[in-house]
């Protein structure tokens, strides 16, 4: 793990975002930060349980038992994604914990984090922490039995999603994460976190050839845990934006003026900042 403090951006701010303001970072609670170490770096992620409880559970539960530990990555596809889990290498294999059902979408109230940027069709599409959704319009909350309206992530660079068989409900160990924008994914495989750094990583990866993306000399995740599980003195520390914050809409409004009519939320990015645990 690197000892050092370093900025990651997942992209670049254009000049105009005002000075950081030490309220406009949220530090990632350490049971909802993923570590993956790797051949070519570390990647981190920011998984979000009140979107897919059941996936980040799972999750949860391989990473701290080392199930993850030299699992190679064993499909990558250029303009795709990334994917890893199967201890055989081989896309067949998985845990002995069974499957998971899936978690296509989730639903949001008025109390969920949710900070819209566009509207398109009348549904809004913004950030539920640094995860990309789109969810129906607030005024399904008096519409509906629990006062909640339903949202789902979309498949934007870095997304984390699980891998499954045919059946919908089949996801068990394998997840991939992405390195393109992918919309035909949304709301066919579940959604569970996003990276916030090292997607440079995950874009580095070994590549495999089409059309199976099997990689012949793939690289290897050597270590994942969950932050909390690492001793305090060692726990990497990762903050992010705050998508309510003024920077963030600053940010937003500097794309959108310079994407015009090609303006999309995969065009945002999430500011982040990895942390010395030595220099607290």
């Amino acid at each position: 793990m690197k000892k050092q403090i370093a900025l990651a951006l997942a992209g670049l701010f254009l000049s105009s975002a005002p000075a950081i303001a030490a309220d406009e970072f949220q530090a990632i609670a350490p049971e909802n930060l993923l570590v993956i170490e790797t051949t070519k770096g570390d990647i981190y992620v920011e998984m979000t349980p009140d979107v897919a409880p059941l996936h980040v559970e799972r999750i949860r539960a391989l990473a701290s038992a080392g199930f993850y530990d030299g699992v190679v990555w064993h499909r990558v596809i250029d303009g795709f994604m990334a994917q890893t889990g199967d201890p055989t290498g081989t896309g067949e294999g998985g845990s002995a914990l069974g499957n998971v059902k899936a978690e296509l979408t989730f639903r949001r109230s008025a109390e969920t984090p949710f900070v819209p940027v566009a509207a398109p069709s009348g549904f809004p599409l913004g950030f539920h922490h640094s995860l990309p959704v789109m969810s129906q319009p607030d005024r399904f909350f008096q519409r509906s039995g629990d006062g909640k309206a339903t949202g789902w992530g979309v498949y934007c660079p870095g997304v984390a999603g699980m891998a499954r068989d045919e059946a919908e409900d089949s996801a068990d160990s394998q997840f991939f994460l992405m390195r393109a924008y992918y919309p035909t994914l949304e709301r066919r495989y579940s959604i569970w976190g996003r990276v916030v750094v090292g997607q440079d990583v995950v874009d580095s990866l070994n590549a495999g050839d089409l059309p199976s993306g099997m990689v012949e000399s793939p690289d290897r995740m050597t270590r994942v845990r969950i932050a909390a599980d690492i001793p305090v003195r060692e726990r990497p520390v990762v903050r992010r934006i705050d998508p309510a914050s003024a920077r963030f809409a600053a940010h937003v409004a500097d794309v959108r003026a310079a994407k015009g009519a090609d303006f999309s939320v995969c065009d945002i990015t999430i500011e982040a900042q990895l942390l010395d645990p030595m220099a607290r």
